[in-house]
């Protein structure tokens, strides 16, 4: 990740979760939503599964959730460069192994490496390097799982300008996050567009994973297999 990353989100660390909140109220849901919806993402698709990295996991939401899910997630590891920050991670996921440098990894070892919301804060020139990270990370054949903003969602888009820590971010538009998948060794890319529906339409929730195609959803997730 790029090097002021480690500065920046060790002073957003404590205030992470309110920020957060407040970028996500006109969806009328608590982050706890969608950190739960992309478990079910992953379980869904048979992705719930150990070993896994969480890599860029921050003060812990995900981490925090696979380490719960431990019938299915036996070994667990999370990784980003704010100590701040994995000290929250600590406290959320005591079972995890946290890791502050990349090089600390374990490699060709994961059966899945999820980045979520990680990429939109690395210089575009700099995601190759990152991805080749994580590549090295997982053992042939493990998956890579992406959960980026999707630009094309006027509401994602007004959310991401609205949200302090956001302030660096660059999106990525859903084909160039799928060609930098191709380009950084990895096949098999899919992409599904993911959170359609706001608390006020919860019933129509149900029909999203019919949905995966129509590229209004608030999200996009991706996964690729490691080549």
């Amino acid at each position: 990740m790029q090097e002021d990353a480690e500065p920046k989100f060790d002073s957003y660390a404590k205030s992470y979760d309110g920020l957060h909140r407040a970028s996500v109220s006109a969806s009328g849901e608590d982050p706890a939503y969608f950190h739960e919806y992309k478990i079910d993402s992953l379980r869904r698709r048979g992705l719930l599964r150990g070993p896994l990295l969480d890599y860029g996991c921050g003060t812990g939401n995900l981490t925090e959730r696979f380490a719960r899910a431990r019938d299915e997630v036996h070994e667990l590891h999370g990784y980003d460069p704010s100590a701040v920050s994995l000290a929250e991670a600590r406290e959320r996921a005591p079972s995890a192994e946290l890791h502050d440098d990349v090089a600390t990894l374990p490699r060709a070892h994961f059966a899945t490496a999820v980045l979520s919301g990680v990429l939109h804060h690395v210089p575009p020139r700099e995601r190759a390097g990152v991805l080749a990270t994580v590549r090295d990370a997982l053992r042939p054949g493990g998956h890579l799982v992406v959960f980026e903003h999707n630009p094309l969602n006027p509401v994602t888009r007004r959310a991401v300008a609205a949200c302090p820590f956001d302030d660096d971010a660059i999106l990525l538009w859903p084909w160039e996050a799928r060609r930098l998948l191709r380009r950084s060794g990895f096949d098999q890319v899919r992409l599904d567009y993911i959170v359609f529906f706001p608390k006020p339409l919860a019933f129509l929730r149900g029909l999203e994973p019919r949905l995966r195609r129509v590229a209004l959803g608030a999200q996009q997730m991706l996964v690729a297999v490691r080549r």
